[in-house]
């Protein structure tokens, strides 16, 4: 790849994604290469922070992930017992990155995740960026193009979905020093602000309801978005219909973490005092 680096990759990927050149014609492919090894290493990243809440995608990152997938091969990989058939390779060097990973917890090429983070039995997919100090706990799913801030809990069974295509489609973020409770859903680009507590349970998409009920918030709501520090559970709204009065589910933000204390204090205390479910 030429010297001047992502602009080359990008105006070559682009054009390819147009249709404009082939896939496989070896500066393209070279560039894609070079794209989700970036992507593995941590030196390029499918949506960029630009301010707290406010994120940049790069929609031709997203792009070479989709080139690849159709230029890769299918092949046969064993690790002991175990034989997956994928045109995507497992991550590799994982000591030499400060990482752990539980077996059979999985962490797919092309996806960054920074010393310190932790992965029991759930899996990481391509495009992915996962911060320092994050735990991805039991059969929790980290999806595509997802980006998990630094310090942050995904507790077991959470789901945090992919966001691949459209390749100009924000992902789903979940800034640093969140934690989201057992079970949790957050998808379709939806974004988890710093610092936020989602209790067991909750389901957060591009049109969920937010409702805040705190003191003075008169039912303030927000839609794909949990507000910094809000603590989250899950609720329902009313909604008329032709046939009759239906329950939706939505969230209610019912407190704000303490900031004044340690973050793994200020969670605890916040669930004991909303006797929330983590």
């Amino acid at each position: 790849m030429a010297a001047n680096g992502w602009d080359d990759a990008r105006r070559l990927i682009e054009g390819a994604f147009r249709g404009d050149q082939d896939v496989k014609e070896p500066r393209v492919w070279e560039a894609v290469q070079a794209t989700v090894e970036g992507l593995d290493q941590g030196r390029v990243r499918a949506a960029e922070r630009r301010a707290p809440g406010q994120w940049q995608t790069n929609a031709w990152v997203k792009q070479a992930i989709l080139l690849y997938m159709r230029g890769q091969p299918m092949q046969t990989m064993e690790v002991g017992p175990f034989e997956f058939h994928d045109r995507i390779p497992l991550k590799h060097d994982l000591k030499e990155a400060g990482v752990r990973v539980v077996p059979p917890g999985t962490v797919r090429y092309g996806a960054h995740v920074e010393p310190g983070v932790i992965v029991m039995p759930g899996y990481v997919n391509i495009g992915a960026w996962v911060g320092g100090g994050s735990m991805v706990d039991t059969w929790a799913t980290v999806g595509s193009c997802a980006q998990i801030g630094r310090n942050v809990h995904l507790a077991g069974g959470v789901g945090i979905g992919g966001v691949l295509e459209p390749p100009q489609a924000q992902p789903v973020i979940v800034e640093d020093n969140a934690f989201v409770g057992s079970r949790c859903i957050v998808v379709e680009g939806a974004i988890v602000e710093e610092e936020a507590i989602l209790a067991a349970g909750v389901t957060i998409t591009a049109s969920s309801y937010i409702i805040d009920v705190r003191e003075g918030q008169d039912g303030k709501q927000y839609r794909g978005r949990v507000p910094a520090r809000a603590v989250v559970v899950p609720g329902v709204r009313r909604r008329s219909f032709p046939g009759g009065d239906a329950y939706i589910a939505c969230a209610y933000i019912i407190g704000t973490r303490n900031e004044a204390n340690d973050k793994k204090v200020s969670l605890e205390s916040a669930l004991r005092e909303f006797e929330i479910a983590s």
